[in-house]
């Protein structure tokens, strides 16, 4: 649950930023990719932590 939080949020801050500084629909959808799957790993390695300290 937290990874798809943070994959969600990550595309979300992504897109927002890239269209803030004027980007066209491909920056928009680079910068929410990258934003993703950045954010996303990021929430699957917290996952795994919060996993092995829980369990």
């Amino acid at each position: 649950m937290i990874m798809i939080t943070a994959f969600v949020g990550g595309a979300g801050w992504g897109a927002r930023l890239a269209k803030k500084r004027g980007g066209n629909r491909l920056d928009i959808a680079h910068y929410a990719t990258g934003f993703a799957v950045a954010f996303g790993l990021l929430g699957f390695i917290v996952t795994i932590i919060l996993e092995r300290v829980a369990g």
